[in-house]
């Protein structure tokens, strides 16, 4: 997925000379783009190489064949990394020691309980809905290792494939992430062509709900006969390793909790920063930037700082009032970070790769395609985003990138039709997640799939709402 880290840093493709005639080089690093690709996926399925170290070696290659100077190769992989982990790393740091709290004080329970009340064919809706809204303030990073906890303990619980319930639970955040602000590719979009941001949100909400409704339960069900793992991965050693270890601590050291945190109180600590978050989106669209609270706002509900007061939050209502003592808490945030260590290792190294293919050219080459094709603003901003985003793996590049493109030709047109291209570039830049997109990397090991397993998981799933939400920017198109 594109990261919020990602916005202010970003060069914008648009900016570069996409307008010069077609060259050798831009032919040259869309093939390399493409052998570089081939490389990490031959290292890691075929020769059984770790992700990280695939990466690595794939940016190597790019960067060098792209002609990228040799001194230079080197410090665009690494500031590619240091973005990725110097933010998204953080919220994952976060959010695992919220997903151990929440198991081992027994809250995790009882979200699980009350979810599984009612018919058993209505969990994967529930849990798309639950998705669904945390995912409307919350980055895609945030809500997934805050959700995915609670999906494989519902996995563990009844016995259901892992995909049944983590398809619409990742379909309902990566939606929102695309489709609505205030996410840093639509907002970012809608900067680069002047549209309304209370529009967007309207109509991006009205493309969302029937999309999530395909790529999650619907999906969910034929994911969940491709796939049929159940619970494992870094989630399971968050969530599953630590109910067990809440279950059966003999040690004096570790005792048992003494009370289980209400539901209620699980999901006032749990929705706690997306409740901060969605403050701050707020007072971005209705307050003034010089109102005295405006920067209180801010500084709260800025995603790390969000976290951060949720853990302290989770500290006591998952922690001293259950029982645990404070030594006990920090054996327990310790031990959340063993797990989460090599996933946040491969996600970095597949932003470091993301920035040599960026660097390298592949994203101006692409848009002199995409140029040439002479194609309606809404058409072309949903192509324009799918190539820089099969090319890059980050979806803000793709939407940025497109919405700078298409801006010339969406000049003049209704706010309407501004919001319905901001989302067609959305629905472009989630198309096909695939081994240059961090995202991947994180929700393969969270569930501890293959590469050829997350590809039919959840790389089909993005295609599905990428195709559905162009073909819903479509037809809202002829009727608004």
């Amino acid at each position: 997925m594109g990261f919020a880290y990602t916005l202010g840093a970003v060069p914008l493709v648009a900016d570069a000379d996409i307008h010069a005639p077609w060259n050798g080089h831009d032919t040259r690093v869309l093939v390399v783009a493409v052998i570089g690709i081939g490389i990490i996926v031959a290292l890691i399925v075929a020769l059984k190489i770790h992700a990280f170290l695939a990466l690595t070696i794939g940016s190597l290659f790019v960067g060098l064949a792209s002609g990228i100077a040799a001194g230079d190769i080197t410090k665009s992989y690494e500031n590619g990394v240091g973005s990725v982990l110097g933010y998204v790393g953080v919220l994952i740091a976060l959010g695992a020691m919220i997903g151990k709290l929440l198991a081992d004080s027994g809250g995790a329970d009882q979200v699980v309980d009350t979810l599984l009340r009612g018919k058993a064919g209505a969990l994967p809706w529930k849990m798309a809905l639950i998705a669904f809204i945390i995912g409307i303030p919350m980055f895609f990073e945030i809500g997934l290792v805050l959700l995915i906890p609670v999906v494989v303990l519902a996995v563990r619980r009844t016995g259901a494939r892992a995909m049944l319930l983590g398809i619409p639970a990742l379909a309902g955040l990566s939606v929102l992430h695309g489709f609505v602000p205030p996410h840093p590719g639509p907002l970012a979009a809608i900067g680069v062509l002047n549209g309304n941001v209370g529009i967007t949100l309207a109509l991006g909400l009205l493309v969302a709900i029937p999309t999530v409704v395909v790529a999650g339960p619907l999906f969910g069900r034929l994911a969940a006969k491709w796939v049929t793992i159940g619970a494992s991965g870094a989630a399971l050693q968050v969530s599953g390793g630590a109910e067990q270890e809440s279950d059966h601590e003999t040690d004096s050291d570790q005792p048992k909790r003494t009370r289980t945190p209400s539901f209620t109180m699980t999901l006032v600590t749990v929705l706690s920063p997306v409740v901060l978050m969605l403050i701050k989106a707020a007072s971005d669209v209705w307050m003034s930037k010089h109102a005295a609270l405006y920067p209180v706002l801010q500084f709260i509900g800025d995603p790390v700082v969000a976290l951060l007061l949720a853990v302290l939050l989770a500290m006591y209502t998952f922690g001293t009032a259950v029982g645990f003592g404070i030594p006990v808490l920090s054996k327990k945030i310790g031990a959340s970070l063993l797990p989460i260590a090599g996933v946040m290792m491969i996600v970095g190294a597949g932003g470091g790769f993301k920035q040599v293919l960026v660097d390298g050219g592949t994203g101006t080459a692409i848009a002199k395609i995409a140029i040439a094709a002479k194609l309606s603003a809404l058409l072309l901003g949903w192509i324009v985003a799918v190539l820089i985003r099969l090319a890059t793996g980050s979806a803000t590049v793709a939407t940025v990138t497109a919405a700078g493109i298409v801006a010339p030709l969406a000049g003049g047109e209704s706010a309407t039709h501004l919001a319905l291209v901001v989302l067609a570039i959305g629905a472009g830049s989630l198309f096909f997640s695939h081994v240059n997109d961090a995202g991947f990397w994180l929700v393969k090991e969270y569930f501890g799939m293959t590469v050829g397993e997350t590809i039919k998981t959840w790389s089909v799933m993005e295609t599905v709402i990428s195709v559905m939400g162009l073909g819903m920017t479509l037809l809202l198109s002829t009727f608004l």
